[in-house]
């Protein structure tokens, strides 16, 4: 098939969702097909470095004066509307600079079928219509909140924006009908397709991560280190509650300094100074590094914990679960599509005054028992084995790229 893959990013350097149109370009192009990624100009030079095959014929969107002005004035607003209002004003300009050069694809005979897998908010609107081919949109993932107890975690303003865009979504949508007009849409879960602003005919559930074997595969002849070593990995932003993972930890330590627990951060990020001032003994921040020094330090590790308290995905739970790793996981959002009780410990953010300590008995139950630690392990490498690898995912948009391409001929024979 000749297939456009179409998205802001595509890079495995800025994580979250960005990784997700690079693994489809990368894995459908090894199965032979023809495809085109489109993608803006910030990602040219990590795609050089990790994905050279597909840096030589992606095409990269420029910004333009117009990209360039609307960032000036955003840089002066506070956050939440340069993140919110202004943010997605570039994503939108960028996404008619597609369109364009969809269109001349489509005209070329490059093109057939159009795959939009980013930004999976399902509320997003999508200028990537009228393009003379079957558009697939998905998967989303989204319709999230805080915990009740934690809501005070977005600002008045905050909450009050996200209201607004939410009750705006569904007009925005129809102003700008992509996903009205896309051939399928693909969600996540329940929760998204609740959560989708616009009424459609054909809404499949695919899950949205996946786990690429061939990366995520512990290395012959690691070792564990000494002791229990958690790790966490990911942004360093409110909403992962890295705070009550830190105040965990200290528990557990105090609780069992025998144990010799330690804590390893992977990532970076706007709260790393804040919590570098709140971290005790037995942590380390050791940033932001490539997917395969994150793979060595997780395979020579003990555990994944990663109590977000508004994570949509999750697709680091995978990735332990892939390297034979029991997770500790927030039971709200994302991870709780991932770990089951032979696999880690879902606990429940709420009530908040005692989350820190229900976490640090996890902790130390994981520390004080090895065998049940790597039991949960081994079972969930099995489940992510057979649920969630990426190959039987892109077996699966096969399937869903050729039941689009026969829809929109069965379509067109009508008219």
């Amino acid at each position: 098939m000749k297939i456009a893959i179409a998205a802001e990013n595509a890079s495995a350097r800025f994580g979250g969702e960005a990784v997700l149109p690079l693994k489809y370009a990368q894995l459908l192009r090894e199965r032979g097909h023809e495809v085109s990624l489109l993608t803006h100009e910030r990602n040219r030079a990590g795609l050089q470095a990790d994905a050279p095959d597909l840096a030589a014929d992606a095409i990269f969107i420029p910004d333009t004066r117009m990209h360039r002005l609307i960032f000036r004035l955003g840089a002066r607003m506070p956050t939440l509307l340069r993140e919110h209002l202004f943010g997605n004003l570039l994503v939108l300009l960028t996404a008619l600079a597609m369109r364009r050069q969809l269109r001349a694809l489509v005209a070329a005979g490059q093109v057939e079928i159009v795959h939009q897998p980013i930004p999976v908010s399902p509320a997003a609107p999508s200028l990537l219509h009228g393009l003379g081919v079957p558009v697939v949109i998905g998967p989303m993932n989204g319709g999230m909140d805080y915990p009740p107890s934690y809501r005070h975690h977005d600002a008045k303003l905050g909450r009050v924006f996200l209201r607004f865009g939410r009750a705006m979504a569904r007009g925005v949508n129809w102003l700008i009908p992509g996903k009205r007009r896309a051939t399928l849409l693909l969600v996540a879960n329940a929760r998204t397709r609740a959560a989708l602003p616009v009424a459609h005919p054909q809404v499949i559930e695919l899950v949205e991560n996946g786990v690429d074997f061939r990366l995520w595969r512990a290395p012959v002849g690691v070792t564990k280190v000494d002791g229990f070593r958690l790790v966490f990995m990911g942004r360093l932003i409110p909403l992962k509650a890295v705070d009550a993972t830190l105040e965990a930890l200290a528990i557990a330590r105090a609780a069992r300094p025998d144990l010799d627990i330690r804590l390893d951060i992977l990532g970076d990020g706007p709260e790393r100074a804040r919590l570098a001032g709140l971290a005790g003994d037995g942590v380390r921040f050791l940033g932001f590094l490539p997917q395969t020094e994150c793979r060595d330090h997780l395979a020579a590790s003990h555990a994944l914990i990663l109590n977000s308290l508004r994570e949509c995905g999750g697709a680091v739970v995978l990735e332990a679960m892939a390297l034979g790793l029991p997770v500790i996981a927030s039971d709200w959002g994302g991870p709780a599509d991932y770990v089951t009780p032979e696999t880690g410990f879902l606990i429940h953010p709420e009530p908040p005054q005692d989350f820190a300590a229900r976490l640090a008995k996890a902790i130390l139950t994981l520390a004080s028992d090895p065998a049940r630690a790597q039991a949960m392990g081994q079972a969930g490498l099995a489940r992510v084995s057979e649920q969630f690898d990426w190959q039987a995912k892109i077996d699966r948009m096969e399937d869903i790229y050729a039941q689009a391409l026969l829809a929109a001929q069965q379509s067109e024979a009508r008219t």
